[in-house]
């Protein structure tokens, strides 16, 4: 028999939206410590649930976690930069962007971070990811690196050789790819995020590599 929590997948809900899977059952919150007991149902934080990959068949997804867990948000920063294969060293926690304050959530699938950034440069280079059948926020490559950037306490690049051994040494990016980014995305962020003069000189660094392909 089809358990009634599959149609869940592996969404994030309300308990609300569980409760009513069940409506001739009355203590709701009783049945939800059962199915949290029984591994059938993970609590990420108070109110929000997510179907066992167990019980859904389905594979959890931690940036559309990351997303429901706190909003409006993205996924950026080395998660973004992991994700997109361009820094080598695995990730052990999911870092996302905010406009509200700052929070972390430790949960039964990982801790989760989030940074505030202004309202005016949220919106600057986001992506939706389409995969499986759910979707999530989550920076552009250009983005994830202006948001790490601005949110690495004691970095000030001025030179290109401060840049290029941030990139290359510190957090081991593919150069590769790097040449290949796209500099709107660079001088949008310059407009409205922090560290307004570390992103230019990036942009210097991207300039001048793309020039010695020509």
């Amino acid at each position: 028999m089809k358990n009634v929590l599959q149609i869940l997948g592996n969404i994030p809900v309300r308990s609300s939206t569980i409760e009513s899977l069940y409506p001739d059952l009355v203590g709701g919150n009783q049945k939800l410590r059962q199915l949290v007991r029984d591994g059938e149902i993970i609590r990420l934080k108070r109110g929000l649930y997510v179907v066992s990959p167990e019980t859904s068949g389905k594979k959890l997804s931690e940036k559309l976690m990351a997303n429901h867990m706190y909003s409006p948000s993205y996924v950026s920063m080395s998660s973004a930069l992991r994700y997109y294969g361009l820094i080598p060293e695995a990730v052990y926690m999911e870092q996302s962007m905010t406009i509200k304050q700052a929070r972390t959530f430790d949960t039964p699938c990982g801790r989760y971070e989030y940074l505030h950034i202004s309202k005016t440069a949220f919106h600057i280079g986001i992506e939706m990811i389409q995969k499986d059948g759910y979707s999530f926020l989550i920076a552009s490559p250009e983005k994830a690196l202006c948001d790490l950037i601005a949110n690495t306490s004691g970095l000030n690049l001025r030179y290109l050789k401060e840049a290029r051994e941030y990139l290359e040494e510190d957090i081991r990016l593919d150069i590769s790819a790097f040449v290949h980014m796209n500099e709107d995305i660079f001088n949008e962020y310059i407009k409205f995020g922090k560290k307004a003069e570390s992103i230019r000189t990036i942009v210097k660094l991207l300039k001048y590599e793309q020039s010695r392909l020509r």
